[in-house]
């Protein structure tokens, strides 16, 4: 049985990141020496580009 023809464009679509995931922003923030547990929380993250 072959998929729906709507099913198979829907993989097309996903195209490359431009934004990071909070974990993946603090944990980039953390190698940057930017982010301090003891100073900041999870909530408002700066974004950061995907380079």
């Amino acid at each position: 049985m072959s998929l729906d023809r709507s099913l198979k464009i829907s993989a097309n679509l996903s195209g490359k990141r431009s934004v990071l995931t909070r974990a993946e922003r603090i944990s980039k923030m953390k190698a940057d020496k930017k982010f301090d547990d003891k100073k900041h929380g999870a909530l408002n993250v700066p974004k950061t580009r995907v380079s």
